[in-house]
């Protein structure tokens, strides 16, 4: 364990991943409120999956070994009550990514029963991919995994996130962001992972553009924050955001039904049938299309007994080249 300064910098590596939130890990680094720390994170398949893998590594996957996070980092002056602030400063990205069809996972997972993988180049310096020769994607990297120890005794699962943060796959907590966590246990112990290098709301099949990623973040302690319960989060200005899509405006598909889940489900399904119809893709290159660009959202909640919930896409991505934003 080191012991840190005030506003020094500080790194974790790859072979400090665990696979649980707990309380009783032992922190791998002890750092000050106010500390900058680096972190190096191998992607959410906890290296199973490479560049030249194809759709038969995903019948061989250890889903046990996957979604590693990385730490815990002790906060010196953090106690249970206070919050605790991460910024954002870097992310960078690895040159390939992956993207997935697991039998099993995803909102549609009953009707996608067959495997399927999408591996992407990346271009940091054009700061974007392609998929299929047709669609131009912007990379917004973030990170799928950002929490603190919970408060339970007991160790859980690094896949469905809680109260004190975890698996939450939020594309906003991009560079520039700022994250609040309510801190459950003394040093809060942070961990994060699960690069992503683009992703839309809802991975609605499971997988974003998954990568290896190194993450530069600052971690300070908030006191007297009694409304921050769970995460919370301010982004940047939009005139911040990295790789802007060419507006050309939005295609959305609605589902309407007295179920929630239900209604993003026929919102989902509505869109890949537009993809298939209109932009000559197959229902698997469909799918993971949405679930790397599409936006699920609640439209409304009110109506009862009906909710109403849409998938948009950004029409910029048909786009063959960048188009200049004044």
């Amino acid at each position: 364990m080191g012991s840190a300064s005030q506003c020094n910098s500080f790194h974790v590596g790859r072979k400090h991943g665990h696979l649980q939130w707990s309380k009783s890990l032992p922190p791998v680094l002890t750092v000050s409120s106010g500390d900058q720390v680096s972190f190096d994170a191998i992607d959410s398949s906890n290296g199973q999956i490479g560049p030249m893998s194809d759709a038969s590594t995903i019948t061989s996957l250890d889903i046990s070994i996957a979604n590693p996070v990385f730490g815990p980092v002790f906060v010196e002056s953090a106690e249970p009550g206070d919050v605790l602030k991460v910024e954002i400063l870097g992310l960078e990205v690895a040159d390939w990514g992956w993207s997935a069809i697991i039998p099993g996972f995803g909102l549609l997972a009953d009707e996608f029963p067959d495997p399927a993988l999408n591996i992407w180049k990346l271009d940091e310096g054009r700061g974007c991919t392609t998929f299929k020769d047709k669609v131009r994607i912007p990379l917004r990297p973030f990170l799928g995994c950002m929490g603190v120890a919970p408060a339970t005794d007991d160790d859980l699962s690094t896949i469905p996130p809680t109260a004190a943060g975890g698996n939450m796959d939020c594309r906003d907590l991009t560079v520039g962001s700022v994250v609040y966590f309510p801190v459950h246990t003394r040093g809060a112990l942070f961990s994060c992972g699960d690069g992503h290098a683009a992703q839309g709301h809802g991975e609605v099949c499971g997988t974003a553009i998954e990568t290896v990623v190194k993450a530069t973040l600052r971690l300070e302690v908030c006191k007297n924050q009694p409304w921050v319960t769970a995460p919370q989060y301010q982004t940047p200005p939009k005139a911040m955001m990295r790789n802007p899509i060419p507006d050309h405006g939005h295609y959305a598909a609605m589902g309407i039904d007295a179920s929630l889940p239900e209604a993003s489900k026929k919102a989902v399904r509505n869109m890949i049938q537009w993809l298939v119809a209109t932009k000559g893709l197959s229902r698997s290159e469909a799918y993971i299309l949405v679930s790397i660009v599409g936006d699920l959202q609640i439209a409304e909640a009110v109506n009862m007994p009906n909710y109403t919930v849409s998938m948009s896409l950004p029409l910029g991505i048909f786009c063959p080249t960048p188009v200049s934003v004044i």
